[in-house]
């Protein structure tokens, strides 16, 4: 099944070039960036011992790259996107061989995350058909209602292939919340993991949180998908020119299996049983980002959710999956585009 997933994606990656009129290969997931931008990860000092795990064993200062994004593997209007959206964080000088074995020296660190506690598939057996919808959803919606409830319909019973008693309907229930979620300035959503991941001794889910004080002061708060081809990066740009901002990175610890599964990702983990504590602040200086070859520098990087030291491994059927999806779709987008694919050694390399 991860083949054949990899097979699909490598075909719409080659056909994208064409089909998504940008002249360029683009990602099969997050292929539309809306900035990349420069900061700085602060991992703090005297954490509980349960979080001071790992990477946030060490407290220190580390650079860091942000790259926002829409959720969608189409490029294109905002309005045709939908409401995902992501952030993909990578921070340097990070210490220890990463798991990705074509690449253990980077000294580089991700975070892959969406604007959504939950995920709408469990199993690459349901992301085979869950997949091809994504990937023709333009087509459904272009037919209006008729083929929106279509699309729904083959969301639910994987197209056609599902008895009823197996119809996905926690998976869709799922989509639909990540679907709805608020049209806003990306700086003022938060970022889940989705799916767990290790956490030194413990399992535990992550999430980038708008910090409180820096989201009040943001002037460009709302989105409105009707004004213009492009409102997400026009709102961000022109928030990060005229004042800085920061997130949280906070961590929850998975305190019952029973209620906090690894496996189904389509359900929230709920805080009562655990909090999020945080465990790290990401801060982004005032900076001008409309500079059009900072998006050419922002799609010649890579990020992965596998890009992470041992104590940190993602868990989980959909997360070891995306291990080998993710870094066969790099190495086939960077071809196609001749853009060389290396780790850079530093943020300063890639936004002097």
């Amino acid at each position: 099944m991860l083949q054949t997933v990899i097979a699909k994606t490598e075909r719409f990656i080659a056909d994208s070039v064409d089909a998504e009129g940008t002249g360029l290969a683009v990602r099969d997931a997050h292929a539309k960036g809306y900035g990349i931008v420069r900061g700085e990860v602060e991992i703090l000092d005297r954490l509980p011992a349960a979080y001071a795990q790992g990477i946030y064993a060490t407290p220190g200062r580390h650079d860091a790259l942000v790259r926002f994004s829409n959720g969608s593997p189409h490029a294109g209007a905002d309005a045709r996107l939908g409401r995902a959206t992501g952030l993909a964080l990578k921070m340097f000088g990070i210490g220890g061989p990463t798991l990705l074995e074509d690449e253990p020296d980077t000294g580089t660190f991700d975070y892959a995350l969406i604007n959504a506690p939950v995920f709408f598939c469990n199993t690459l057996e349901h992301y085979l058909f869950i997949q091809e919808l994504f990937l023709d959803a333009p087509k459904y919606f272009a037919q209006g209602p008729p083929g929106r409830h279509r699309f729904y319909r083959e969301f639910v019973t994987g197209k056609g292939t599902l008895e009823p008693e197996a119809w996905a309907w926690d998976e869709f229930l799922a989509f639909l919340t990540v679907a709805a979620r608020p049209l806003v300035n990306v700086l003022l959503s938060s970022y889940w993991t989705m799916g767990a991941v290790r956490h030194g001794d413990h399992i535990a889910k992550v999430r980038l949180a708008p910090d409180p004080g820096r989201a009040a002061a943001v002037v460009h708060r709302a989105i409105d998908m009707t004004s213009a081809e492009e409102v997400f990066r026009p709102a961000l740009v022109a928030e990060m020119r005229e004042r800085p901002y920061a997130f949280d990175i906070q961590v929850q610890l998975c305190a019952d299996l029973e209620h906090m599964p690894v496996e189904d990702l389509t359900v929230e983990w709920p805080e009562r049983l655990s909090p999020f504590v945080t465990v790290a602040k990401l801060r982004l200086p005032q900076q001008d980002i409309s500079d059009e070859e900072t998006l050419t520098k922002m799609d010649a990087l890579s990020f992965t959710p596998w890009r992470v030291t041992a104590e940190h491994a993602p868990l989980g059927e959909i997360m070891r999956a995306r291990k080998e999806v993710y870094r066969r779709s790099s190495l086939q987008r960077h071809r196609l585009n001749h853009q060389r694919r290396r780790e850079p050694h530093s943020a300063a390399e890639v936004l002097p």
